[in-house]
């Protein structure tokens, strides 16, 4: 289902509003098309399946109706409603999703373990095989070790249903888009259930010259394994090629900056349409096991292999020709070029064991977490990079140019495994407080294969947090995290880096809706934060051109987010964001810079209305707006002090949708007005345009 929608209400007139709205409402006349469009738990956020009311952090749950509303397949698009994350900071980037969590990029999860991920924290996953997507805001080290302290992504895989269901669809948009897709799960034997999940897609870009074409296959199976054991095997396979890309790489006048002849479009491509690629393969494997030991305890097992090989070679933009070295470009329309190759294989295994469980001492109620998990990651980088390739008119480009190729060189080779032993106790006492207090212990090696060296490193982490559940669902709470995240390389001497860790102290308030009429769904959160990192990277002051862990960030913010459901015909997405990022400690030029990408202010709403009955039943629309104030597009270096602020910006999404039996036909929109604008600028020579307006019509047949 696809619901989503522009609103100005505070969840307050909101609840005001719901026994109105609930009133002259036949509830069993309704058709139930997103059941579960609010979140009431989260299988990352805890372990130990303990409600996201009862949680002491900021998360959010986007669900499988929330995706399909608008049509979302990256995780760059579905965070455009939610507090606390930007996503899209490159614009159209067909191969990877670029998000910010509380100024810092997510690790991304696959079920509970981390994927592939290179030199990027993110897969590229297509989101049509993904049930939910759960957004970990804050430390998240306690349970998952190696991690950044503005959070974690996992993604949820659809998995097998007993009872028979799916859906087939095609979909055509402008820039060539057409896809197709389906979905279909049921009972294939007795005690035995299967799912099939895939699509092909093949579109253009904004940018004149690319293609993408993309196909993803996704199995499943669940059995028992006796009466007390439940087994489910996830798979999963993705194969990418984006041909053409050289979009982005923009000089900054004529895109962020004025030129004298003009606007750069965005539809510009400063790369060899015939030469650029972009292919990658990625595939996942591996199995969920659930065994009840008695009415008090259970055990737990995620076991996944994901393996991603990708392989880019390009020309792109190096900024005007600059022939007197002056400063100012020679005519502000020739470009000069370079070539970049870049190849990466990624391999990693992660096996994540834990027993739950039940005890109750002294008139108190504990919920016990003991888990151990282990993670081998394998990585193999080459790139390559080259001057002297033929310049370009921005203005107007000739392609078709013979380009000598470039073999990547292999520079990084290593493997690191980690350990990790946590525990976790939820501490119920008397009716509404809650204390929960969790610890973990890493061990982590790494052997350099180049270099020939191995390191050791051990790394506590924990979270302390209390809340009080209300009766009326309100429930405050306040919690405080440390997080650690290996670091590579070495500094002046050769001594190895440390590990950077971050704290975070986060105090809010949640309330999930409870008490409210019948067909009334709603959970908001708000919450203040600070998060410190220490051990940043930065320049060595003594010895130049070496590094050395000596900064220090500092983000604090408030959240406020609201998704709610009424009566099946009204859906809600809210949320809004202060962020104030700043540079601590470090080099003289660095301090009190702005995290890149790191807005301080971010408005969002999406409102989506259905009619249930009367001659329209079952036609709705939606429309959403989003703002981001102006940002820092990059942190000062060295070799360029300079601040590129990328500009503020107002977006409008919106959907027409209707169903009838199990048909549904939509239209959705990204960008309704069609705006230009710069996503991103971090030097001179780098700027990179938002994404304009994107269309799809869709036909969906369920069953």
């Amino acid at each position: 289902m696809r619901r989503l929608a522009l609103t100005g209400a505070s969840a307050a007139t909101l609840a005001v509003a719901m026994p109105a709205l609930a009133q002259d409402t036949d509830v069993e006349a309704l058709v139930v098309t997103a059941r579960d469009y609010v979140p009431q738990g989260s299988v990352a956020a805890s372990k130990a399946g303990i409600p996201l009311i009862e949680n002491p952090q900021s998360i959010t749950v986007i669900s499988r109706d929330q995706i399909d509303l608008l049509d979302w397949n990256t995780l760059s698009q579905v965070v455009r409603y939610t507090a606390g994350v930007n996503g899209e900071n490159y614009g159209p980037d067909e191969r990877v999703d670029w998000l910010t969590v509380r100024g810092f990029n997510p690790v991304q999860y696959i079920d509970g373990i981390q994927g592939s991920i290179g030199s990027i924290t993110n897969t590229g996953l297509d989101l049509y095989g993904a049930q939910t997507v759960e957004i970990l805001k804050g430390p998240a080290s306690f349970l998952y070790g190696s991690a950044p302290p503005g959070g974690i992504v996992n993604v949820t895989s659809r998995r097998p249903r007993a009872e028979f269901g799916g859906e087939v669809g095609a979909e055509i948009g402008n820039n060539d888009h057409w896809q197709v897709n389906g979905d279909i799960t049921g009972e294939i034997a007795p005690g035995v259930s299967a799912r099939l999940t895939g699509l092909y897609r093949d579109k253009g870009t904004q940018v004149r010259g690319v293609g993408v074409e993309r196909s993803f296959l996704a199995p499943a199976v669940s059995f028992g394994l006796g009466a007390d054991t439940r087994m489910s095997v996830l798979g999963f396979w993705q194969d990418d090629t984006v041909s053409g890309d050289g979009g982005g790489f923009l000089p900054s006048q004529g895109a962020l900056l004025a030129n004298p002849l003009g606007k750069i479009g965005s539809d510009a491509n400063l790369g060899e349409t015939s030469y650029n690629r972009f292919v990658r393969t990625h595939w996942g494997l591996g199995y969920e096991l659930s065994h009840q030991i008695s009415d008090s305890w259970d055990f737990e097992q995620n076991v996944k292999f994901t393996s991603l090989d990708s392989d880019q070679r390009g020309i792109g933009g190096a900024g005007f020709v600059d022939a007197d070295f002056n400063g100012v470009p020679d005519d502000y329309r020739t470009v000069s070029r370079y070539s970049f190759s870049f190849a990466e294989e990624v391999g990693t295994f992660g096996v994540d064991s834990r027993l739950t469980g039940k005890i109750e001492t002294g008139g108190l109620s504990h919920k016990l977490l003991i888990g151990l998990d282990h993670r081998n990651y394998d990585y193999v980088g080459g790139s390559a990079f080259g001057f002297g390739m033929p310049n370009i008119d921005v203005f107007a480009p000739v392609y078709g140019l013979a380009i000598p190729s470039l073999p990547p060189v292999t520079f990084s080779s290593y493997e690191e495994k980690q350990t990790g032993l946590y525990a976790q106790d939820q501490i119920r006492i008397g009716d509404g407080l809650i204390l929960t207090l969790g610890a973990r212990y890493d061990w982590v090696t790494t052997q350099d294969r180049l270099a020939n060296t191995e390191t050791d490193d051990g790394e506590a982490s924990w979270r302390a947090g209390a809340s009080y559940v209300f009766a009326n669902g309100v429930t405050p709470y306040i919690s405080w995290a440390r997080s650690f995240q290996p670091v590579a390389g070495a500094g002046f001497g050769g001594d190895p880096f440390e590990a950077t860790t971050g704290e975070q102290i986060e105090a809010g308030v949640k309330w999930d809706g409870r008490g409210l009429p019948e067909g009334v769904k709603l959970f908001a959160t708000a919450a203040a934060y600070r998060i410190t990192q220490q051990n940043v990277l930065t320049d060595d002051p003594v010895n130049i051109g070496f590094q050395a862990q000596v900064g220090e960030v500092e983000v604090k913010g408030l959240e406020f987010e609201v998704v709610g459901r009424f009566n099946e015909r009204l859906s809600l997405n809210a949320s809004y964001t202060w962020s104030d990022s700043e540079v601590t400690e470090g080099a003289a030029y660095e301090l009190g810079a702005e995290l890149p990408v790191t807005p301080e202010h971010k408005l969002s709403a999406l409102i989506d209305w259905t009619f249930q009955d009367g001659p329209f039943a079952g036609l709705g629309a939606s429309l959403g707006a989003r703002y981001l104030c102006k940002s820092a597009g990059n942190l000062p270096e060295s070799y360029f002090t300079t601040v590129m602020i990328n500009p503020s910006v107002t977006l409008f999404d919106g959907s027409i949708h209707y169903d009838r039996d199990d048909w549904r036909l939509a239209l959705t929109a990204s960008n309704l007005a069609d705006k230009e604008y710069v996503a991103r600028c971090y030097s001179y020579s780098n700027c990179f345009y938002g994404t304009r307006r994107v269309v799809v019509a869709s036909l969906t047949r369920r069953f």
